[in-house]
């Protein structure tokens, strides 16, 4: 039996969502991308000619034909923009980071509960080829108990942009840019720690918010320690990995963005090839009495993963695939470590 398409509409047509979320929502069959608001009409066509473009948000809440709004708008519209969205009825995806804050973040999944409406928030990092080797390895035991693990997401981009994400305004910052993709990861891998600790600066010169953070994840028995910068023009590995019976070092960001960011179109399920990342990636351990280094093999990627992941939701075939109450435990933690570099201290992590 074939089932009725999913009609989905998207508020934001920068970058968040003109590289993910139109290019991930049309190659999953079920949905269709049916109306963008965007004041760039010409741009929106140009990429879905069918598309119906719209000049504002709430132009595009007031539709009724819509099963899913999709908001990839700047950080700070994103709780009044949920939150209206559920007002009127809607299943709503957020890109991250979900809100500002860890009230709106409540607040919304709440709203969601009150109303039984799905609401779903985009940590599309969960599906990194990457770390999906990386959550298999830890699962697995391959390297004993996992003791430390480094996150680094580097990129050298020393000029300071004129766009929200790098300015001094609400939302603006690396650590709310990154920091959620980073946060999530860590706590996809080993829950909720026991004490957060952050480092964030502006280092590039004319930098209008932080564009360099360092956040130590304290657990029982293991650290994580997560990092972000602009100004590295010789990355450090994506991930290091030691256990107790070896390391893992994984080179190089997952390839689907610089795809996505160059034209490609995904399907679903993904087509041969999509997602496969040949960066170095490097396990060692114990063999006899010597330590001997191999290439572990990475998984591909599936971000649409996630979209997928939705419409089957929606369909009352599968679980949301990020529910509320994951995305808030990554606002408690962006808001506690924001205090904690505020206050220049290490904060217990309570909920």
């Amino acid at each position: 039996m074939t089932l009725p398409e999913l009609r989905v509409g998207l508020i934001g047509y920068g970058y968040a969502g003109r590289t993910f979320h139109a290019p991930l929502i049309a190659g999953v069959p079920g949905l269709r991308l049916a109306a963008v608001a965007s004041r760039d009409a010409a741009r929106v066509h140009a990429d879905f000619p069918a598309a119906e473009v719209l000049a504002d948000a709430h132009a595009l809440l007031r539709r009724a034909d819509l099963d899913l709004v999709v908001i990839a708008s700047p950080n700070d519209s994103h709780y009044p923009l949920a939150r209206a969205a559920l007002a009127a009825g809607r299943h709503v995806v957020v890109d991250k980071p979900f809100t500002l804050t860890l009230a709106e973040a409540r607040e919304l999944g709440a709203l969601a509960h009150a109303r039984g409406r799905l609401l779903a928030v985009f940590h599309n990092r969960r599906w990194d080829g990457d770390f999906l080797t990386l959550r298999e390895l830890v699962a697995r035991g391959t390297l004993g108990r996992a003791v430390q693990l480094e996150s680094a997401f580097d990129r050298f981009r020393p000029a300071v942009r004129a766009r929200w994400r790098e300015a001094a305004a609400p939302g603006g910052g690396l650590w709310f840019d990154l920091g959620p993709h980073l946060l999530d990861q860590a706590l996809q891998l080993f829950g909720w720690p026991e004490r957060i600790t952050l480092d964030a600066a502006t280092l590039r010169d004319g930098g209008l918010s932080d564009d360099w953070f360092q956040a130590l994840l304290a657990y029982p028995r293991c650290r994580v320690l997560l990092r972000a910068g602009m100004l590295a023009a010789a990355p450090a590995p994506r991930f290091v990995l030691h256990g107790t019976e070896g390391s893992w070092v994984k080179q190089g960001l997952d390839p689907q963005e610089e795809a996505l960011k160059a034209g490609a179109r995904p399907t679903w399920p993904p087509q041969a090839g999509w997602g496969e990342d040949t960066q170095a990636s490097t396990l060692t351990r114990l063999h006899g009495e010597a330590l001997r280094s191999e290439p572990w093999p990475l998984q591909p990627g599936r971000q649409g993963t996630f979209y997928a992941g939705v419409r089957d939701a929606l369909r009352g075939m599968a679980p949301n695939p990020v529910p509320p109450d994951e995305a808030i435990a990554v606002m408690a933690l962006l808001e506690l470590g924001r205090r904690s570099a505020h206050e220049q201290c290490t904060l217990d992590a309570l909920l």
